[in-house]
């Protein structure tokens, strides 16, 4: 398989868990207070959207896997760090600031050296 083709599915898949874990961070309203809470969290859509994007992203990050050695699809995967960050500032409204922002480089620098190992 084309190596782009693999870095592209890969990185549809980070963007898959991000969604999902900004689904899960807008599903919390208050603590979770043992299993009841628990049970009340999963009943919620957008903890049942998080969990079936996690599950959709798992299987596409398989797909990459059974296309490319682990060692160049892991890091490409840790793009979620990424994602996840802008989703935080754009949909949530968190800080940025140039250290979060020198951390993002950092990976992003990381993923650019890894993808043109192979």
């Amino acid at each position: 398989m084309d190596i782009f083709l693999v870095i592209l599915i890969t990185l549809v898949a980070a963007l898959i868990a991000s969604l999902s874990q900004l689904l899960f961070k807008k599903s919390m309203t208050g603590r979770i207070s043992g299993i009841g809470g628990m049970l009340a969290l999963a009943r919620k859509r957008g903890a049942l959207l998080g969990v079936a994007g996690y599950l959709a992203s798992f299987g596409i990050y398989l797909f990459a896997l059974d296309n490319a050695p682990l060692s160049f699809v892991y890091p490409i995967f840790a793009s979620t760090f990424v994602f996840v960050f802008l989703l935080s500032v754009f949909a949530l409204h968190e800080r940025f600031n140039m250290r979060r922002a020198a951390g993002i480089a950092l990976i992003l620098a990381g993923i650019a050296i890894v993808s043109t190992t192979l």
